[in-house]
C-alpha cells in the first residue's frame, strides 16, 4: 500500500512529505501511544499510527525505521515535532479520525475484499 492511499482514505493532512514519499510501500502498521511498545516491534515497511504528538514519536519512528507517522484524533502537533520530522526527513501526517477508525480503514486498504 502506498502512503498516498492512506492520505486519501483518511483525509490526512501531510505535514512533512519525507523523501521517497511516493515510492514507500507500507506492509505493516503499528498503532500505539506507548513508544516503548513500538520499540519492540520487529517488522519492516511500517506505518506508525499514534495519538501521541511528541518529539519522542518522531525519534522512535526513526529508530524502528518506520516509513511514516500518522497522528490521529486531530491532535495539535507541537512545532518542535514538525521541525524534528523535517530535520530527520520522516513523513508526518495528521488526521481527525480516531485511532480505531484509522486502523479499520487502513486494514481495508491493505486487505481489499
Amino acid at each position: 500500500m502506498k502512503l498516498e492511499a492512506v492520505v486519501g482514505a483518511l483525509k490526512c493532512q501531510v505535514i512533512h512529505r519525507g523523501g521517497n514519499f511516493d515510492s514507500k510501500d507500507i506492509r505493516n502498521v503499528v498503532a500505539s501511544d506507548l513508544m516503548s511498545d513500538v520499540l519492540v516491534v520487529d517488522k519492516d515497511h511500517l506505518l506508525l499510527v499514534t495519538s501521541l504528538p511528541s518529539d519522542q514519536t518522531i525519534r522512535t519512528s526513526d529508530i524502528v525505521g518506520a516509513h511514516a507517522v500518522l497522528v490521529v484524533n486531530n491532535k495539535t502537533l507541537p512545532a518542535s515535532m514538525v521541525a524534528l520530522a523535517q530535520e530527520m526527513d520522516v513523513t508526518l501526517m495528521q488526521s481527525a479520525v480516531s485511532k480505531f477508525d484509522a486502523c479499520v480503514m487502513i486494514g481495508k486498504l491493505m486487505n481489499p475484499p
